[in-house]
């Protein structure tokens, strides 16, 4: 890693983001399988056993990342609309002729089908349907991280249509240079609303009354704000960044700093302190 940081920062041509992206889809596609998170404000939540499903069609979907199979196939994780995080077997994909060899990317909206029950099912069409500009340089970094955080925090075979679409908007406003540190914190905060393991930020738990503007807060990561006590070592954030941050409203400077160091705890909670590679690649490229 301190070699890649010190190649990306002696140069600033585009050939060099381009080798940092590069590399930033690698360390993503190294993601462990993602582990299901726990809460105590609910059951926690379990990969669903597939349905039995022998033919799915014209669904919507991206793919996260790939790796080889055999010889000449790849394993696909991809992020569907109506039946979440699946992994596909794409038979021949990397042959020199294979039709799915340019269609197989990130970040390109795609129509998909697949056969089978069992874990891994069997790709059997996909296409490209556009819709969305690519990617470039510090952008393609900040889509490679979102891949990330879906792959090792969403459990396979667990829809969630609603994260997609937030997933759709994330890599839009990405695409038309939007400012990165708002998307990926509108992004962040979706995720875990979405997958059940973030509260209600506007209520207090431990009075159960709403939040007061000028309160300072922490975040307890299994309970929600609670007012900071003198010896919390959370990051501590005041009631008007919690509302701002469920109202995604993020034009208050102090607000963009708070949120950063907030979701980076909750993330590493959430994780059990497994690293976030593309995360650490942002940090030093980027400080977000």
């Amino acid at each position: 890693m301190a070699a890649l940081i010190a190649d990306v920062n002696s140069s600033s041509d585009s050939s060099s983001e381009e080798q940092t992206a590069v590399r930033a889809e690698e360390v993503a596609a190294e993601a462990p399988a993602a582990k299901v998170v726990k809460s105590t404000k609910a059951a926690p939540r379990r990969a669903r056993t597939p349905e039995k499903e022998f033919r799915i069609a014209d669904q919507p979907g991206f793919v996260l990342h790939s790796y080889p199979y055999k010889e000449t196939s790849l394993i696909v994780d991809v992020f569907s609309r109506d039946h979440g995080r699946i992994a596909l077997v794409a038979k021949g994909a990397k042959r020199p002729h294979s039709k799915l060899r340019g269609v197989l990317q990130t970040f390109q909206p795609l129509s998909v089908g697949w056969s089978g029950k069992a874990e891994v099912r069997t790709l059997t069409a996909a296409e490209w349907v556009g819709g969305l500009l690519p990617l470039e340089k510090s952008a393609l970094l900040c889509g490679f991280y979102l891949n990330e955080l879906l792959v090792k925090l969403l459990a396979r075979d667990d829809p969630h249509p609603a994260l997609f679409d937030h997933y759709v908007s994330a890599l839009n406003q990405l695409a038309h240079d939007e400012p990165a540190a708002i998307v990926l914190r509108k992004f962040e905060r979706a995720l875990l609303k979405e997958t059940g393991v973030a509260s209600d930020w506007r209520v207090c738990t431990a009075s159960g009354k709403a939040i007061v503007l000028e309160q300072i807060y922490v975040l307890d990561p299994e309970r929600g704000p609670r007012p900071a006590r003198p010896a919390d070592v959370w990051p501590r954030v005041s009631g008007k960044t919690l509302l701002d941050m469920e109202n995604e409203d993020y034009t208050d400077a102090q607000t963009q700093t708070q949120s950063k160091f907030l979701m980076r705890f909750l993330l590493a909670h959430h994780l059990n302190g497994a690293p976030l590679n593309t995360r650490q690649i942002l940090i030093d490229l980027l400080q977000l």
